[in-house]
């Protein structure tokens, strides 16, 4: 868990510094543009998951039944954009923002422009010249850090085997 809670502390420290030189820069706590279209079901790595589920565990049950019920009808999509199951569409936000994962923590910021992975809103800003500092293909850094996290799998296969948890 230390070396996730040292990529949370790097993300975090490169995130501000970004939001210092474009305080009008949108990716932050209730931007949910991105968990409307992911491009996949999301992916975490065993460490990630053992912190998701301290968040999960910590939600009311009846919160925690509508994420699952999400989760088995997200195992079972074949549309091509993915709306987050742990997305609370009322207020724009996630139910577990402290314990969610890194590709969550890094969206508007971790880039595979190449697989069309990047914020359009973002995209639509650097084309129009509004910002001019994004750096295309940061996405290799966190890439190399979250290998040393354990296993990584779906989120529906996390869920599925999640003991305790009906899907």
């Amino acid at each position: 868990m230390n070396k996730l809670i040292q990529l949370h502390v790097d993300i975090d420290t490169r995130i501000n510094a970004i939001r210092d030189d474009n305080t009008d820069w949108q990716c932050k706590m209730g931007c949910d543009g991105c968990c409307h279209r992911l491009a996949e079901v999301p992916r975490l790595t065993t460490v990630e998951w053992e912190l998701l589920q301290t968040g999960l565990i910590a939600l009311p049950s009846e919160i925690l039944q509508e994420i699952s019920h999400a989760v088995a009808t997200l195992s079972k999509q074949s549309t091509p954009f993915v709306v987050c199951p742990m997305l609370d569409k009322l207020k724009g936000a996630c139910v577990v923002y402290e314990h969610r994962p890194v590709a969550c923590r890094t969206y508007g910021y971790y880039v595979q422009y190449d697989q069309g992975l990047y914020c359009n809103d973002i995209l639509e800003r650097v084309t129009g010249d509004v910002l001019k500092d994004v750096v295309w293909g940061n996405h290799n850094t966190v890439d190399r850090q979250l290998r040393y996290l354990g296993e990584t799998k779906d989120l529906t296969k996390w869920f599925a085997n999640w003991e305790g948890v009906t899907l």
